[in-house]
This record gives structure tokens, sequence and C-alpha cells, in this order.
């Protein structure tokens, strides 16, 4: 079954589920709790999730999930050339080896020479090696091989299109050709993950994710879907054994039910908290951690419908919304006012980036002169939960009262989390909405040109501005990451200008841990090193 169709499936049962599950969570915080309540048991990580279910275990397919699905599926089980050092908290993650030693660009940047680690082994006991990795490059890009998967395709398309071709050297030498200059290609391989081989071969694509094999530092042991999976410690990964034993996954979209496993010890790690119990949970004992990461929660309009064709009634609403009441009021300090383009734990940030306020006078003006003096209605398509999503009924909900004050009036559409991305990474806004409200990043470069070049697959909005599309094929051209982050700046600006999206706040990532989860690092990033904690 194709992931499309799987989560089409889905998403009929996912109101009976959440209903489920916010019927268990009030029992459960009836009963009260505290940091020390009960324990998963032994060295093991049990996660709440935002998800409605876990992710495909197929490499790329995770992030049918969002990044949480990145995060937690894809990069414990499997490896890429490239990686995310995650093991500081005070900088932006950079990108460092992983199943590449390292890589040299020829000198117009439309091929990489990639040297891979020596003696690593998949789970399986299958080599990694140049033809293990062609035999993956081939799943996700080459329409001629037996083993290319055009659902893997279609969901790594981001971080692989432009991949011209690609050969073996040696044993342990490839060589990537791209279609132009491709500057920050290790950047975007950090999410092209790697299989077994021989595993795909025996399973058959389908049948691989649901007995994935990876070179990954966690192996795969079980799964029941809806409810968990469990992945043990690789005893022979090549980095070092992980320091915890078994890592459970548990689905719980509901902020309520999270909360609730935390409490009642069903979990040791819950992903964002509902806000209003974070100050409960830290005089409780438990771990509430955040940090800036790249991150930013927009609402992408849709650019091919009025009013929003109309630059000024876009530029409008990023005047009329109060971000730093829904900060303090609503997420409780777990997030940031975003005021233009760029996340603050982006390398392009710059203070000049921040182009927008809070002045409702300023709205209705702008709005007058867009033709509009008495507002408009519109819909908003919007995720009822999922990766770095937050809490969006009550954030959207305290917008749509914003709004309504300079007479917009907004009709909120939720809709499940993995549908919405399923037609967002099609480029569609679902159901044909004024806008749509996703939580986005900029983590790996490619995702600028993606998000607003003219004519990306996954430019929902349907935006274009020749500058800006110059500006990101400049920094395709241009090694020096420091000189690209500056073209990125100044595309941000003409951005502030047009006004493509309501940019409203910036994540924090907040997640609790129970005081028996030791050693972890809560990186600037969206993903998570889970190789050096221990739980005890």
């Amino acid at each position: 079954m194709s992931p499309n169709r799987y989560f089409a499936q889905r998403r009929g049962r996912t109101a009976l589920l959440g209903a489920f599950a916010a019927a268990v969570s009030l029992l459960l915080s009836a009963c009260g709790g505290s940091a020390t309540a009960g324990s998963s048991g032994g060295n093991t990580l049990t996660i709440g999730m935002t998800a409605s279910d876990i992710p495909v275990l197929d490499t790329g397919l995770a992030q049918g999930q969002g990044y949480e699905g990145l995060r937690f599926v894809a990069n414990q089980l499997f490896d890429g050339l490239t990686k995310f050092d995650l093991t500081k908290d005070n900088q932006i993650p950079k990108i460092t080896p992983d199943l590449a030693q390292s890589w040299t660009p020829n000198a117009d940047l439309t091929s990489w020479t990639f040297k891979l680690r020596a003696g690593v082994t998949f789970h399986d006991g299958t080599p990694w090696n140049a033809d293990a990795a062609l035999f993956n490059l081939d799943r996700y890009t080459n329409k001629n091989s037996p083993q290319y998967y055009q659902e893997l395709n279609a969901q790594g398309g981001l971080s692989i299109a432009g991949i011209k071709s690609y050969h073996k050297v040696d044993d342990l030498t490839i060589v990537i050709d791209t279609n132009g200059p491709w500057a920050y290609l290790p950047s975007d391989l950090a999410t092209v993950y790697f299989a077994s081989p021989t595993a795909v071969k025996a399973e058959g694509n389908q049948g691989f994710a649901e007995k994935p094999v990876g070179t990954g530092p966690f192996k795969f042991d079980s799964l029941v879907r809806g409810q968990r999976m469990v992945m043990l410690a690789n005893d022979k990964y090549w980095a070092g054994r992980p320091k915890v034993d078994k890592v459970i996954l548990r689905p719980i979209p509901d902020p309520t039910a999270r909360v609730a496993a935390l409490r009642s010890g069903e979990v040791n790690w819950i992903e964002v908290p509902p806000p209003d119990d974070v100050p409960n949970l830290k005089s409780q004992g438990f771990q509430v951690l955040t940090n800036s990461y790249d991150h930013i929660w927009p609402w992408v309009y849709n650019l091919t419908k009025p009013p929003f064709t109309n630059v000024k009634v876009r530029e409008a609403l990023n005047w009329a919304i109060n971000r730093q009441a829904l900060v303090d009021n609503i997420l409780k300090g777990t997030a940031e006012p975003a005021l233009g383009f760029v996340p603050h734990a982006n390398a392009a940030y710059e203070r000049a980036d921040d182009s927008y306020g809070y002045d409702p006078a300023k709205a209705k003006q702008l709005l007058a002169e867009a033709g509009y003096p008495n507002g408009f209605t519109m819909t908003l398509s919007y995720p009822t939960s999922g990766s770095g999503n937050m809490v969006p009924t009550p954030m959207n909900t305290a917008l749509q009262a914003d709004l309504a004050k300079v007479g917009v009036k907004v009709q909120l559409k939720p809709i499940e989390w993995a549908a919405m991305l399923t037609d967002f990474f099609s480029g569609k806004i679902p159901d044909n909405a004024d806008a749509l409200n996703i939580s986005l990043s900029y983590q790996q470069e490619g995702f600028w040109r993606n998000w607003f070049g003219t004519g990306s697959t996954a430019n929902a909005g349907k935006y274009t501005n020749p500058q800006v599309d110059a500006l990101f094929a400049k920094a395709r051209t241009v090694l020096d990451d420091q000189a690209r982050a500056s073209l990125y700046s100044q595309a941000a600006q003409i951005l502030a200008k047009d006004s493509p999206w309501l940019v409203v706040v910036d994540d924090r990532n907040p997640r609790v841990l129970s005081p028996s989860v030791h050693g972890f690092v809560q990186a600037q990033s969206w993903f998570a090193d889970l190789t050096q904690l221990s739980v005890g």
C-alpha cells in the first residue's frame, strides 16, 4: 500500500482515536501525578509523539509525519551521507560526516566526490559501500532502475531534485553530478537515508516498510500501528553503541493525553506539552526543555485567489495580529514572535529581517487602500496536531479573534496532519482554502527555494518573484556558508515586502523529560540525538 493511500484510509479514524485519547487523558489527569510516579522500566526511553500514528518506516517516507517522523524514526534507524551535529545546545548545528567521511566539489559545484566510511554494516550484516549507495540513489531517483520507488521519489524529492547522475569510483568512493551548481548539496543530503539493499530485495518496497533495516544507532524490533514502535540499541553501530537500551515511540496526538501519560509514568519524554501545564510540570520536578531552532509557523496565503492577489491585503494581516499576546497568553513563553521570514536560529537571520509589528490601525488602513474597508471573509486550512505545530487550535482561534477586530472573518477548517502534508508537498492547499497553516523550516537550505521558488512543487501558495529566484540561483553557486546566508537575508527582506505569508511565531521546541532521563542535549534543531542519553 502506498503512503498516500495509507494516510487517506486513516483520516476517517483520526477523530475516533483522538476522542478516545482525550477520554483516557481525563481519567489519568484526575489521578494527579508527579515526576516520580511510575516509570517505563529499565534503561528504556518511551516517547509521546504529537503524530497520530507512527510514520512509514522506509527511509525518507518517514517524512509523511513531518520532521517528527525523521527525528524519531528515520534518524534512528538509518544514516545519510551527511548529518547535523546535534551535540551542542549553544550554536546552530552544522553539517558533519555520517556515512560519508568527506566530500569535495569540483570548481563549478556541479560534481561532488564522496569518500564513504569504511567498516560500516547494515543491521542485517550487509556491507555499506559504493554499491549500496548507488542502489539507494537508484531507488530515490532512477526511473529506469528495477529498484526505483515512486513514492520515495515523491517524498524525498525536495532533497534529491537536481541530481543528474552518479557513479562508483571504487568500493568507498562515489561521485554525484548535479543539474547545475549545488553549493549546499551536503545539507540537502542529510535527509536522504540509506536502506539495506539485501532487505529491500527480500521484502520489496511495501514489505521493507514493515521490516526496515538501516545502519543507524537503533534497530527495528516491533510495530503496532496506531499504538507503538519499539527500537533496540545497535550493538555494532559504527559510532559506538547508544547508551540507552530501548526506545519506544507512542503516537499521542492529544496534548492533554500526552502530559497525562508522562505524569502516570507511561512515557518519560513528551513532545509539545500543553503550555498551561508547563509551570506545574516544572514544580513537580520534570525537565522542561526549550531552545530556539530553525522553525517558523505561518499562514501560507493562496496567491491565486482574491483578495490575496493584493499585496496590501497580505501585509495588512501581518500588522493585525498580536504575536506577543499569543506568546504570553497561549504559548506561555514556549515560542517567540516572528516579525519576519527568518527564524532567529537560522544563519541568515539579521535584525533588518524583522519587518512587522502589531498595529491594527495600520492594518485597517492597508485594507481600505486595497479596497476592503469593511474587511472580508476567508477560510484557513490547519492541522490539528503534528510536527512543529504546537497547539494549533487555540493559536488559530486567537488569530481569528485578532483578525475579526480589523474586519477579517476567518473560517477555520481543521485537517489531519499527514493528510495536509500529502497535499502540501504536491503543491496544494487543502480544500482550496484561502490559506493554510503549517509549520516549516529552512534547516536544509533547499527549503528556501522549495517554499518560495517559482514553479516549485512545494510552493503551495504559488508565490513568484524573479528577484527572489535570482538570489536562490546565486546561492547555489556560492560555497561560503556566510556569503550564502547573506543572500537568504536579502531574499527575506524582499519576501517581507511581498508578504506571501502571515508570519506568526517561531517555536522554542518545548519537550518534557522525566528526571530519570539523563544526558540529553537540546540542540537548536528539529532533530535529536538519542544515543548519548540514558534512563535510570
